[in-house]
């Protein structure tokens, strides 16, 4: 696969306007909040992913934004 992943909304504020960044590889930027994120693959896990773990399991959790999580904003959030 040679085309970039693109995300559907800013982490930040939930807003569809993204542009690709032109800093870095993964990098994009949203026109709605000024701010940019970088998305970043970390690779495949080696357990898989089970779908029959309950509520309470560390497995049945997903994470938010298709495992993307934004970088570091000094502490505040801003959702």
């Amino acid at each position: 696969m040679s085309e970039r992943a693109a995300p559907f909304y800013c982490p930040y504020c939930g807003d569809e306007d993204l542009r690709p960044s032109e800093q870095t590889h993964g990098a994009w930027e949203c026109a709605a909040c000024n701010r940019a994120f970088q998305l970043k693959f970390l690779g495949l896990l080696a357990r898989g992913v089970s779908r029959s773990a309950g509520a309470g399991s560390p497995r049945a959790h997903v994470p938010d934004a298709g495992g993307l999580r934004p970088a570091d904003d000094g502490g505040h959030d801003r959702r």
